[in-house]
């Protein structure tokens, strides 16, 4: 007989990338951009940062705890580190002032460094093998690198490149379907498929976001940050708790990964 504890120590403690996964991560990056634009609005910058990293250092905590999948919880770490992945990003670019090619080079360079240091210790990046804090915690820093990563490539696409919301929006949303396409089609290696469409979810997310909630005379529609969180915050949160119903009564089939 398996004891409670010996099975939940071997349970793989993020989701299978299915349909559901990429649609719930795909509204988290929308919602992540325009929280944290509503939240620097709302409140002095300095403390909107400190509020959004105490939010995700919790939910970090909260996640490494339970030791399994829990829709609920994981997909709350998500969407904080998808406000403190944007904030992160924009710090560096506003406090900083480094040009968004320059931050998103370093950040590139950081999710590289994270990949590097996850294959030498573990031999594996696949999130099918994430069954250890030690695995997890890779993994989360892999999440926030692309977060960041992807934010400031947005921006370097919209802004520093002058493409505006709606053409970084055509641009991000053709190159995801490169790694769609090369895994169903060509046969590209499943993690590698994975982790480019994830970090591309992001900037396809947030130009978004910013299109629906920029004001005209910047390019985006005017809808405002504060509305464009809240209804991709319903979205994720609809989209989640279905899954998480679905994977109650039987098994799902993983898209990639």
């Amino acid at each position: 007989m398996i004891r409670r504890n010996d099975t939940e120590s071997n349970a793989v403690r993020v989701p299978d990338p299915t349909v559901g996964f990429w649609v719930a991560k795909a509204a988290s990056t929308a919602f992540g951009e325009a929280a944290s634009d509503f939240s620097i609005r709302v409140m002095p910058p300095v403390a909107a940062v400190l509020l959004g990293f105490a939010l995700f250092a919790i939910a970090l905590v909260w996640q490494l705890s339970r030791r399994r999948y829990v829709p609920g919880v994981y997909w709350f770490t998500v969407a904080m580190v998808g406000v403190f992945g944007t904030m992160a990003a924009d710090v560096v670019h506003v406090v900083l002032g480094l040009p968004y090619a320059v931050s998103s080079i370093g950040y590139a360079v950081a999710l590289a460094a994270v990949f590097l240091l996850w294959w030498r210790t573990e031999r594996t990046l696949s999130v099918h093998e994430v069954r250890t804090t030690r695995r997890e915690l890779f993994y989360w820093a892999a999440v926030v690198a692309t977060f960041a990563l992807g934010t400031a490539a947005g921006d370097l696409a919209a802004v520093g490149l002058h493409l505006g919301y709606v053409p970084s929006i055509l641009l991000f949303g053709v190159l995801i379907v490169v790694p769609a396409l090369g895994y169903r089609f060509l046969r590209w290696n499943a993690v590698l498929a994975f982790w480019a469409a994830y970090v591309l979810t992001r900037p396809l997310g947030a130009s978004v976001a910013d299109w629906l909630g920029k004001p005209v005379a910047e390019g985006g529609v005017g809808t405002g940050s504060g509305w464009v969180a809240l209804v991709f915050a319903v979205a994720m949160a609809g989209v989640v708790a279905v899954t998480a119903r679905r994977r109650a009564v039987e098994p799902t089939e993983a898209v990639a990964g």
